[in-house]
């Protein structure tokens, strides 16, 4: 994401069904917590930063904040989700062409003679599915854990890169189909999804979102893009509401992502611009899946009747990284 609290861009150079069927959807009004909801305002924002932030939890010398809550235990809970095998992406393919949505396109080029291609592309942004790492976002020239910014240089971020990763995510994840939920195909941009929005989803697809789980929210952004042709999500996409993180904390989800960019946007906190992005990553340490591919998910996940799946996800270790793309997947 572009943004005055992002520290670094990352770039990489590597070497080498639409969901909702409208006459099966209930409608569901939700009873949002409302624009009122703090955090408001800039101080409203710090307050909730310095409250809820998971500095110091798992020791002065973390750096892979929530993914600690991902014990063997879990994992191997995850791994009896899977019932018949079947996997879906969660990566949507790179875009080669320059489009609202994507400022900077994937260039693939290919050497006939050695049978070798080389890919291009910066990642971050609303273009490609990928992760971040726990350096990308700073609050106040700090980073997870009270790391400072000036760990970071040129060369990449001296702590907290995406190499912290490098094991694997094996966990449960939950889908949160947002526009199911409502009765429609996708949601409108800059629409806010609140706490109560998330647990009513929780009540209509028999799910509870617990310690450790990976939670992925569909807006039904590509979807959209299906029907409508793209448009600009910087400043204008639906997501979640910065009061949510509160939400998210009490569960102790590990990891969150979205087919956007997570946050609401406009933010809905004056001055500040994209605060689930600062509140999560710099202040709970929970790496972030952003731009993913949630249509095909969506439209498995009903089929199946259940929201849950094992998630597998690996991203490319490059030490100091900022992030990374990376193919997640949903095994049901």
């Amino acid at each position: 994401m572009t943004n005055s609290r992002v520290f670094i861009i990352g770039t990489a150079v590597i070497t080498t069904a639409i969901g909702c069927v409208i006459a099966s959807c209930v409608p569901v009004e939700s009873q949002d917590d409302g624009p009122g909801s703090s955090p408001r305002t800039q101080a409203e924002f710090d307050e909730m930063f310095n409250e809820l932030n998971n500095w110091g939890r798992w020791g002065d010398d973390d750096e892979q904040g929530t993914f600690n809550l991902i014990t063997p235990e879990k994992s191997r809970a995850a791994a009896g989700l899977v019932e018949r095998g079947v996997s879906v992406s969660l990566s949507h393919n790179p875009m080669t062409e320059d489009a609202a949505d994507n400022s900077s396109s994937f260039e693939h080029v290919m050497a006939d003679n050695l049978r070798s291609d080389t890919y291009r592309f910066t990642y971050h942004g609303y273009a490609v599915s990928h992760i971040d790492a726990l350096c990308h976002f700073e609050h106040n020239g700090m980073l997870y854990n009270g790391v400072p910014t000036s760990a970071s240089s040129p060369d990449g971020c001296g702590k907290l890169g995406i190499e912290n990763l490098k094991s694997g995510i094996v966990t449960r994840g939950i889908l949160l189909d947002i526009p199911r939920l409502k009765g429609v195909s996708y949601l409108e941009p800059s629409t806010p999804i609140y706490t109560s929005d998330i647990e009513a989803w929780e009540a209509q697809a028999g799910i509870t979102v617990s310690a450790g789980d990976a939670v992925f929210l569909r807006t039904g952004r590509w979807a959209r893009r299906a029907a409508l042709g793209p448009w600009q999500l910087s400043g204008n996409s639906a997501g979640i509401h910065a009061s949510v993180v509160r939400w998210l904390k009490e569960r102790d989800v590990a990891f969150f992502g979205s087919d956007t960019a997570s946050d609401v946007q406009p933010s809905l906190v004056e001055g500040v611009n994209l605060p689930v992005h600062t509140l999560l990553i710099a202040g709970l340490g929970m790496n972030l899946f952003d731009n993913v591919d949630l249509e095909a998910l969506a439209e498995t996940a009903a089929e199946e009747n259940r929201w849950e799946f094992m998630l597998t996800a690996g991203p490319i270790p490059v030490t100091g990284g900022t992030g990374s793309p990376l193919n997640a997947l949903a095994v049901f």
